[in-house]
């Protein structure tokens, strides 16, 4: 019998605890249903921030020009060929026009003889005054002698004597004029020696700059037409600037308003494996209709004249810079359609979604422009499982916060 009772107090001890147990599981998870969800933040905070375009560009000569011949003529010897290095005022071809050589010989000859009709004339003024000289002073003696003796000198001699005077005075001034239209005639004819001196000179194509022969368009004995006879005239060589090239960048027309004069560019060629750095030198300021793209240059310097045109390089431009933006993580933003907000806690740790407004993107923070300000607690990470009121634990997240490297080239 003790027995009995004895296993019936083990069951009925053993029930209570059971219930001891059960009321003390569910205490627990009634504890941890009202407990604040864990939140890792980061504190909204000012940091350089820049934002790098990453586009191909391409390498053109500094200058380049296709020279032609002034006037036409064949060619008489050429001293360059594609590829040759050429220095200004080099000769690169000779032209033989034979015509103009006979031109320039009539000119010099018309020049010499306009020297030897201002000679002629000259002598004419001499002599025609020395003419008017003596006439004249033959004249006023008798004019004096009819004064001084009325009557001695008839008047018929005193008037041939007057007008021989004024005739060979006339004479004087006539041998001027003809002296001064030789001195005009000299003066054409200098005029066409040197028109025609000058054309001779063309026959001489020299280069204007230094650079390299890229193409060559005729050889010795080619007839090549005057470069301003139209389309069908065509150039002798190309010639190319290289020793400095252009590396011009096509800028998206979202960014071509941020692009300024200055600013750093880094260069990357893989067909030469260099590295290079640059600036922005200048810009079209304008748009291309057909490519929406504004046209950047930067001047890059080729004295081992590895880089060709021609070549394409990996460029970054930095197109956008604040060197004290207010930032966020990247994790941190919600974007939707129609905007972006962020999950804040505030100084009770409830949970509140507001609207920003964003700014430069950097490669993992993004510029705030307003909804928040320095030192605000953001919510980043795991955006969805927060709801705006909720009361949250709220941990810095230093993995997030820490992480962060300012972009390169942000001053």
């Amino acid at each position: 019998m003790a027995v009995e009772y004895t296993a019936l107090g083990l069951i009925t001890a053993c029930l209570i605890s059971a219930a001891g147990c059960g009321h003390s599981s569910e205490s627990s998870l009634s504890v941890s249903a009202d407990a604040p969800a864990r939140a890792a933040v980061v504190e909204v905070r000012r940091a350089p921030l820049s934002n790098t375009l990453s586009i191909a560009g391409e390498f053109l000569p500094y200058q380049e020009v296709e020279l032609h011949a002034k006037v036409a003529g064949y060619i008489q010897k050429i001293n360059v060929d594609i590829g040759d290095r050429v220095h200004k005022g080099d000769v690169l071809a000779i032209l033989e026009i034979p015509e103009l050589e006979a031109q320039l010989q009539a000119a010099r000859a018309g020049v010499r003889h306009s020297q030897e009709e201002i000679t002629r004339a000259q002598n004419d003024v001499s002599r025609a005054e020395a003419d008017h000289a003596a006439l004249h002073a033959a004249a006023t003696r008798l004019k004096q002698a009819s004064a001084a003796r009325p009557g001695l000198i008839a008047e018929q001699e005193l008037d041939d004597a007057t007008a021989k005077d004024r005739s060979t005075e006339a004479q004087v001034d006539s041998a001027k004029s003809t002296l001064g239209a030789a001195r005009q005639q000299l003066e054409v004819s200098q005029a066409d020696q040197q028109h025609y001196a000058a054309l001779s000179e063309y026959s001489r194509i020299t280069a204007p700059f230094d650079g390299v022969v890229t193409w060559r368009y005729a050889d010795t004995g080619s007839l090549i037409q005057a470069g301003t006879s139209g389309a069908s005239a065509l150039p002798v060589v190309k010639l190319s600037q290289v020793k400095v090239l252009r590396l011009r960048i096509p800028v998206p027309e979202s960014l071509a308003s941020d692009v300024r004069d200055g600013e750093p560019v880094d260069i990357r060629v893989k067909a030469t494996d260099q590295h290079l750095s640059g600036k922005v030198i200048r810009s079209t300021d304008a748009l291309d209709r057909s490519t929406r793209t504004m046209q950047v240059e930067v001047d890059v310097s080729n004295a081992d004249y590895k880089l060709a045109p021609g070549m394409y390089a990996d460029v970054s431009l930095r197109v956008q810079n604040d060197p004290d933006a207010l930032t966020l993580p990247l994790q941190a933003i919600n974007r939707t359609a129609d905007k972006t907000t962020v999950l804040l806690v505030n100084s009770q740790n409830h949970v509140e979604e507001r609207e920003i407004r964003t700014g430069i993107e950097g490669s993992d923070r993004i510029q705030v422009l307003s909804g928040v300000n320095a030192g605000d607690r953001v919510i980043v990470g795991n955006l969805g499982a927060y709801r705006p009121g909720q009361h949250v634990d709220p941990r810095l997240s230093k993995m997030a916060d820490e992480g962060y490297k300012p972009d390169e080239g942000a001053q």
